[in-house]
């Protein structure tokens, strides 16, 4: 696929295609759903505060699915508690959140299934996805990024450990001003998994990073 054509694809799927305001725990967002067929299941969400100024560079989290973490509460990863921590740092500095539906790092819940038993095994996040033949990651940000500009927004405060995501978003024209640490503390069940993604994955588990 050519860039253009990407790009194109990318804008589509941006497409807003409901909205409705959404009081929550940590205060009131507006929801919306973003997609190009409205039959679509799994619309990317968004939830962006009700007084969010685009003028400025805006406070955003772009958290990929995780049924398991964000549902579930797994104990396995730290994805549900950094969703959390997001959403009151959102509510708290009128941002924006991105909920890009790319399950398991892009491989889909069944593949995440079929890696957490390889896990149970002895094996990391990365080797238990060469064992069925899948990458690390297959996540990209360009329809986050076309979400954005579709709201006007061009510059960000990024909340992330994940330096792929500001040169993601970079490389797609959104500018990140400034990186925003979102340091959860291990579990016992959690501790090999953030390992992985720190040593292996190049993940900024430190607000000294």
């Amino acid at each position: 696929m050519t860039t253009d054509s990407k790009n194109i694809q990318s804008e589509k799927l941006a497409k807003q295609q409901a909205e409705a305001l959404l009081p929550t725990e940590w205060g009131d967002f507006v929801i919306s759903a973003h997609t190009d067929d409205m039959g679509d299941y799994t619309p990317h969400i968004v939830l962006k505060h009700p007084e969010l100024d685009a003028s400025t560079p805006l406070h955003v989290r772009i958290h990929s699915e995780c049924i398991t973490g964000d549902i579930f509460h797994s104990q396995k990863c730290d994805c549900g508690e950094q969703l959390h921590e997001s959403m009151k740092i959102l509510a708290a500095q009128k941002g924006l959140l991105i909920y890009l539906r790319q399950e398991g790092r892009g491989i889909g819940i069944i593949n995440k299934l079929k890696a957490y038993k390889h896990q149970e095994k002895g094996l990391d996040t990365i080797q238990a996805n060469e064992a069925l033949g899948l990458a690390s990651d297959y996540r990209e940000y360009d329809v986050a990024a076309a979400i954005l500009k579709s709201l006007q927004v061009e510059k960000v405060k990024l909340i992330t450990n994940n330096p792929d995501k500001v040169s993601g978003l970079n490389s797609f024209g959104i500018e990140v001003v400034e990186r925003i640490p979102l340091i959860i503390e291990p579990t016992k069940n959690s501790a090999g998994y953030l390992r992985t993604k720190q040593e292996e994955m190049g993940h900024l588990l430190s607000s000294d990073d």
